[in-house]
């Protein structure tokens, strides 16, 4: 059996088999990233609470606005305003006066 010859990649090393987490620079880093991201997730969270608090606001001032409509409504009785015929419009065409 002939001796094969053996080159330089044919060398075990250990690199590539290191887990990028116990590297400890590299720990601290997604850690860092880790707290910037719950930072920003707390600020989105607070500004979606805004808006549902703004969104509840308005529909509270609808309500009141329609209960008022209603009301007057109710008061006056089924009164309908008769169409108003609109402004009366020129037959002649687009005109350009220079």
């Amino acid at each position: 059996m002939p001796n094969a010859r053996k080159g330089l990649t044919d060398i075990r090393t250990h690199s590539g088999t290191v887990k990028d987490t116990v590297l400890p620079h590299k720990a601290h880093l997604r850690l860092c990233h880790i707290e910037m991201e719950i930072i920003r997730r707390n600020k989105e969270k607070k500004a979606a609470q805004q808006r549902i608090a703004d969104i509840e606001a308005r529909i509270q001032e609808i309500a009141a606005e329609k209960k008022l409509l209603l009301k007057v409504v109710e008061e006056k009785g089924d009164v309908s305003p008769q169409p108003q015929p609109g402004p009366r419009r020129s037959t002649g065409g687009f005109k350009i006066r220079y």
